[in-house]
């Protein structure tokens, strides 16, 4: 009996070692999944001063341009509109703004929409539907090869002024259901599946100046998840109407010089600026079977909220702390190996100390090198909810060519900012970027408090030929080891 009970458990355990092991497998496998890096490969944009491609977006941040131009009539009397009196009425104290060429323009047809259609359509929508096209082409994927597929589309959009513009100038008789479709922020996203056929998640995020990150955070999830093989997130942002600006103008939040002095003693608010950008995700895995050209990756990312902070608009500190952490631990990476932030940085006075001081918190801790800071609202203003995705572009392109562009507006050093005792130096000139492995982070927040922060890496290094390795080994040893 004794020998047959000693089998009998030997039997046991050998089954319970076989179950511990696929179970260790399997958690294994999710976490992986969980945590999986995500390929970029492909951007458009439509960004001001003609910059309308990533290679003219990337000349105009090394040769350090300023996009930044004074309105004339080009959407509104802007002579008639300007006061420096900021107190005054149903005025602006600055005529400064960073615009996209051309938003009247569209090619309808080419899109499938007809004349009637077209002109009721809000002009946020045809930048969508453009930036995509062009993404889709820069990551040589043919649009009628994704009918059906899943694919998701998550768009960052907040603004209204063209429903605004029609509201006031539209007869009664001249209103029709292309004035629902053609102004609501779902179809911002809506038609985008439908146009190419895509089956996969489809939603516009409002998060204020944080939608297009955030959009690009859910991209990310989504795709991890399995909802979604092929993901779009997009931003966008246009300066239609003077109200908004008027709005802003009374809170005090815009520079009267307009320009984003960010970090700069002489900070005294943003300049608006508008623009749509798209980019194109997939995991990585799958981008590395695939053959695709990736451009960087993305390792990790986190959104939370201000929750009770000075005001519903001001800025928390600690929860920018807590958003950075955790997606350092989405990206299981340490705050050593971040060298460079795209920082939300508006150049407001209350903001930048605070984004600063967050920023050193975390990554302060133990360097054995200044975490570089710069933003490209110091070039082209604060695109608002295309804000996060301009600033995603800039650090994509910054790892890919590795360089860092250098911050405009920057004299004097804010006197609200300890720089004597921070680990973080601002980018005053181009620099080469030659580390063995590039990590940056970059930041978005929203004024309705919604905060993202998202960790992101260069490239796969291709092995050389005559490394022993297997044909999807990375030479990358920090994603290899993810």
């Amino acid at each position: 009996m004794t020998s047959k009970n000693n089998k009998d458990t030997s039997s046991v355990l050998k089954q319970a070692v076989k179950e511990l092991r696929r179970t260790k497998q399997e958690l294994n496998k999710l976490q992986q999944e969980r945590h999986e890096p995500i390929a970029v490969i492909g951007l458009g944009c439509r960004f001001p001063g003609g910059v309308d491609s990533p290679q003219k977006l990337w000349n105009a941040l090394l040769d350090g341009e300023d996009l930044i131009t004074e309105m004339k009539d080009e959407r509104w009397p802007a002579d008639d509109f300007y006061d420096p009196d900021p107190e005054a009425i149903g005025k602006l104290y600055t005529k400064c703004n960073g615009l996209v060429d051309e938003v009247d323009q569209f090619d309808a047809d080419f899109f499938g929409i007809t004349p009637n259609e077209a002109i009721l359509m809000e002009p946020q929508q045809r930048l969508v539907l453009e930036t995509t096209w062009q993404a889709l082409e820069h990551a040589n994927i043919p649009t009628e090869s994704l009918m059906g597929s899943k694919t998701g589309v998550f768009v960052g959009i907040c603004h209204m002024g063209y429903s605004h513009m029609q509201a006031e100038s539209l007869a009664l008789e001249d209103i029709s259901p292309y004035s629902g479709t053609g102004n609501s922020h779902s179809v911002a996203s809506g038609r985008l599946s439908y146009l190419l056929g895509l089956q996969g998640p489809s939603m516009s995020v409002d998060t204020a100046c944080s939608s297009s990150l955030v959009s690009i955070h859910l991209a990310m999830q989504s795709l991890r998840k399995g909802e979604s093989d092929l993901a779009l997130a997009s931003g966008v942002n246009l300066i239609l109407e003077p109200t908004t600006s008027m709005i802003f103008a009374r809170a005090g939040m815009l520079s009267p010089d307009g320009r984003c002095k960010s970090f700069d003693a002489a900070a005294n608010g943003y300049v608006r600026g508008e623009g749509a950008g798209t980019v194109v995700l997939k995991r990585l895995s799958d981008a590395l079977a695939d053959n695709d050209d990736i451009l960087a990756v993305v390792r990790g990312s986190a959104v939370n909220q201000d929750g009770k902070s000075q005001g519903i608009t001001a800025p928390n500190e600690l929860a920018q702390e807590k958003v950075i952490r955790e997606a350092l631990k989405d990206a299981r990476v340490t705050a050593n190996e971040i060298e460079y932030i795209e920082t939300h940085g508006t150049g407001t006075p209350l903001g930048d100390p605070i984004e600063l001081a967050a920023l050193n918190t975390v990554y302060g801790e133990d360097r054995d090198r200044s975490l570089k800071v710069g933003t490209v609202k110091s070039n082209m203003g604060h695109l608002e909810a295309a804000a996060g995705v301009a600033g995603f572009m800039k650090l994509v392109l910054t790892l890919q060519h590795e360089q860092l562009p250098k911050n405009l507006h920057f004299n004097e050093p804010n006197p609200y900012i300890d720089w004597n005792n921070i680990s973080i130096d601002v980018v005053t000139d181009n620099q080469s970027w030659d580390s063995r492995v590039r990590m940056g982070g970059v930041s978005s927040f929203g004024f309705s408090g919604t905060n993202c922060h998202m960790i992101l890496e260069q490239a796969p290094i291709e092995p050389l030929p005559s490394e022993e390795t297997s044909p999807k080994q990375l030479g990358n040893s920090s994603i290899a080891n993810c």
